[in-house]
């Protein structure tokens, strides 16, 4: 800054230097809200990618479940699927759930209790902003996980349908899924305390494990609670990739409509419900 000082005007004992046009001038106010949810998600994935609990929780999990029930007759899945062809999309709705509700909740809720959420309050990243970043931040690493257990599946033996049916309904479901279970993470994230957090969405997890269709089928289970099932998250994620991906189903409309309806009813009440302490 050049100038003269200006007599009289003293800020903590020394003068203001008066300044040219444009020149050192704060410019007070929010950053926009796109830049405030990238920032945002960049921290979210580098602090996902140094955690190695959550690195086990949302990959080698469903690949060490996709190897192990792919390669040893465990279960017979029946319905004409082959194994591979079974599990396959099964691992692939699991590892959505791993990433998108159980590991970003119990984060979550663990950044709450330590204050970091708080601190996020006291910024203009308001509750929908941080919820857009998780949920772009879980897809990315949901991009991730979809390559190596592609990779994984294939080597396994598994042919997926690729017709053009599937290259634009598979990410529909997967982005339907990621949002329902994102949402719900961060309702329970952001009105429970973190220990139960915790225990609440490893419950879930195993819960849905066993009966959403992932690993064991639909069919195994009584038929009136068979519908019951397919309602479920998990269920019709599992069962429309399937459908999509097996059966050469061009758009399996019930499950598209029962994630989009989780995925509206979590997200609407995570952003009316969720506390920042």
């Amino acid at each position: 800054m050049t100038g003269q000082p200006i007599t009289g005007q003293l800020i903590a004992g020394e003068p203001v230097q008066p300044t040219r046009p444009g020149t050192w001038t704060p410019m007070p106010g929010a950053a926009p809200l796109r830049r405030m949810v990238a920032a945002q998600a960049a921290q979210e994935a580098r602090q996902l990618l140094r955690n190695g609990e959550q690195l086990m929780l949302t990959l080698i999990i469903p690949l060490l479940l996709l190897a192990a029930f792919s390669l040893e007759p465990l279960i017979d899945f029946g319905g004409g699927y082959t194994r591979i062809d079974f599990l396959a999309p099964g691992v692939i709705a699991l590892a959505v759930m791993s990433t998108a509700f159980t590991s970003q909740a119990i984060a979550t809720g663990f950044e709450r209790r330590y204050g970091v959420l708080k601190r996020l309050g006291a910024t203009p990243l308001s509750r929908t902003g941080l919820i857009t970043a998780k949920t772009a931040t879980v897809i990315g690493v949901e991009l991730v996980q979809a390559a190596i257990i592609l990779l994984v599946a294939t080597a396994l033996g598994w042919a997926p349908d690729a017709r053009w049916a599937a290259v634009v309904t598979v990410p529909l479901l997967v982005l339907l899924g990621t949002a329902a279970f994102s949402g719900f993470a961060l309702l329970l994230a952001g009105t429970l305390r973190a220990e139960a957090t915790l225990a609440a969405a490893n419950l879930i997890y195993v819960v849905l494990l066993g009966i959403g269709g992932v690993v064991f089928p639909l069919t195994k289970f009584p038929r009136g609670a068979r519908p019951l099932l397919e309602l479920l998250p998990t269920g019709a994620l599992s069962t429309g990739l399937r459908d999509v991906l097996a059966n050469a189903v061009v758009f399996p409309v019930r499950d598209v409509v029962t994630l989009a309806v989780w995925a509206v009813a979590g997200i609407v009440l995570a952003a009316r419900f969720f506390r920042w302490e």
